[in-house]
C-alpha cells in the first residue's frame, strides 16, 4: 500500500485530502472520507461561526479520525470561523483565497496543522515561512477559483521552492493522476470533483448527473475580468455569464449576476441558473460510489501504475 510522510504528519492511512467545496463539503462527506482513510474537510464557505461549530461537532459524532476545515479568507466571517477552529481544536485547517498568516499563530498555538492552498511559488514560500505544515499546490485544471498555472508546471516548482510537504491538486481523478503527482514531487493529493459523486456527498442529484455525463471539454472559466477566475461546467448560467463578461455590463452588475448561483446548483439543482463548479477531470468520472471504495480504488491503481512504469520506460 502507498504511504508517504503525509500519512504520518496528518494521521491518515492514504495521502489524500478531500477538497473544501462550498455548499458541498459538509460533516457527512468529511467523515466518510476520513473513515475511508483520507483527510475529510468541512467547508466553512461564507457561513457564520454557529454553522461551522455545528458541522465540526457533527463530524466528531461520525468519525474518530482526523478531519479538517477549509476557510475561504475572503469570507465576511473569516475571523469568526478562524476563532472557532482554534476553540474546537480541529486537527487541520486548509485555507484559500488569500494569505492566512495573520491567523496562523492562533491556530498553531491550538495545535492545528495549517495547510494553505496556493497557486504560486511566491505564496508557497510566504506561508512556509509563517509556519505552514504543508501546502496544497492547486493547478488551474481544478474546479472553483483557479489560478493561471497548471498542476504539471506548478507542483515541481513549488516542491523545489519549499522544504515542507507539497500536496498536488487540480486535474487529478484516478490512480494515474496520483502516480504522476508523486513523480512531480508531491507527497499527497487533494481531490474535489471526484468526491462530488461519492455516495455520502449530499449535493443535489442534478449536480452529480452533470458530472457523470460530462465530456473532456465540459468546463469553462469565467470571472477573469473581475480578477477571480472560476472553473465550472458549461451550463445556461455559465454561458450567459461568459457573454456578459465580454459586454459593456458594469463590474458591480457582473458580480451580482453570480450571487447565489453555486447555492442554486448545489442545493436546488437548478440547471438553468445554477453555477456547477467542477474541474477538468469531470469527463473522467463515470460512477457514483462510497468514498472509502473510491479512495481504495484510486490508490490500488496508483500502486499498479508505479510498479508498471517499466512497461513503457526502458
Amino acid at each position: 500500500m502507498i504511504k508517504t510522510p503525509i500519512c504520518d504528519l496528518f494521521g491518515i492511512e492514504y495521502p489524500i485530502f478531500q477538497g473544501g467545496m462550498a455548499w458541498i463539503a459538509d460533516a457527512r462527506l468529511a467523515a466518510a472520507v476520513s473513515n475511508g482513510g483520507g483527510l475529510g474537510i468541512i467547508s466553512a464557505m461564507n457561513a457564520g461561526p454557529d454553522y461551522l461549530r455545528e458541522q465540526i461537532r457533527a463530524a466528531r459524532e461520525m468519525t474518530e479520525k482526523p478531519f479538517g476545515v477549509n476557510i475561504m479568507l475572503m469570507s465576511p466571517h473569516a475571523e469568526e470561523v478562524a476563532a472557532v477552529c482554534a476553540e474546537e481544536r480541529v486537527p487541520v485547517v486548509t485555507t484559500g483565497a488569500g494569505n492566512p498568516s495573520k491567523y496562523m499563530p492562533m491556530w498553531r498555538k491550538a495545535g492545528i496543522k495549517v495547510v494553505p492552498v496556493i497557486a504560486s511559488v511566491a505564496m508557497a514560500k510566504m506561508v512556509a515561512r509563517a509556519g505552514a505544515a504543508a501546502v496544497v499546490a492547486e493547478g488551474g485544471e481544478s474546479g472553483g477559483h483557479v489560478g493561471e498555472t497548471t498542476t504539471l508546471v506548478l507542483v515541481p516548482q513549488v516542491a523545489d521552492a519549499v522544504d515542507i510537504p507539497v500536496i498536488a491538486a487540480g486535474g487529478i481523478g484516478d490512480g494515474r493522476g496520483v502516480a504522476a503527482c508523486f513523480m512531480l514531487g508531491a507527497q499527497g493529493v487533494q481531490l474535489g470533483t471526484r468526491f462530488l459523486v461519492a455516495t455520502e456527498c449530499s449535493v443535489h442529484e442534478n449536480y452529480k448527473k452533470k458530472i457523470l455525463s460530462a465530456s473532456d471539454i465540459a468546463t469553462i472559466t469565467t470571472g477573469k475580468r473581475l480578477g477571480h477566475p472560476v472553473r465550472s461546467l458549461k451550463t445556461p448560467f455559465s454561458r450567459r455569464y461568459a457573454k456578459a463578461e465580454y459586454s459593456d455590463m458594469a463590474n458591480h452588475e457582473l458580480e451580482q449576476l453570480a450571487v447565489g448561483a453555486l447555492r442554486k446548483a448545489a442545493l436546488e439543482g437548478d440547471n438553468e441558473n445554477g453555477c456547477f463548479l467542477a474541474g477538468q477531470i469531470s469527463g473522467m468520472v463515470s460512477r457514483e460510489q462510497p468514498a472509502a471504495e473510491m479512495i481504495r480504488e484510486i490508490f490500488e491503481e496508483a500502486e499498479q501504475m508505479l510498479k508498471g512504469a517499466g512497461k513503457w520506460v526502458k
